[in-house]
């Protein structure tokens, strides 16, 4: 379903042309590491080791590119404290806390269905193997 663009930078906003920038947002917000980082910052600003203890798993340079992606594009702020060592915090923008709902019922959906998902929808005893 296209929509009007309201800047006119362009025709129209269809995800499913070829060329609408609108992928480019889709591709980054579809990531998980941006999903759940987003996450991460819906209860406030975090710094970035915080961050990336909450992120298990993350290596600190997916998580820089990460964060400048989701600030490059409005979703993250990045703020520089002026002091010894320096002090940066990473917060939502508006923009941000906007996409974090839909993002977290995706993560609650996921988290809800897991055990379906792994078994390609077929109902399984809790006791039973799994099956291979």
């Amino acid at each position: 379903m296209a929509i009007a663009c309201t800047t006119g930078r362009h025709a129209d906003h269809d995800v499913y042309a070829a060329h609408c920038p609108c992928r480019d947002v889709l591709d980054l917000l579809a990531n998980k590491w941006a999903a759940l980082a987003i996450g991460a910052l819906e209860d406030g600003p975090r710094r970035f080791g915080a961050l990336q203890r909450r992120l298990q798993g993350v290596s600190p340079k997916v998580l820089t590119n990460t964060l400048r992606r989701l600030e490059d594009h409005g979703f993250v702020d990045r703020t520089v404290f002026p002091a010894v060592p320096l002090h940066v915090e990473y917060a939502l923008t508006p923009l941000g806390h906007g996409v974090a709902e839909p993002l977290g019922q995706v993560r609650a959906w996921v988290e809800n269905h897991l055990d379906e998902i792994r078994t390609g929808g077929r109902e399984e005893s809790a006791c039973a193997p799994p099956t291979v």
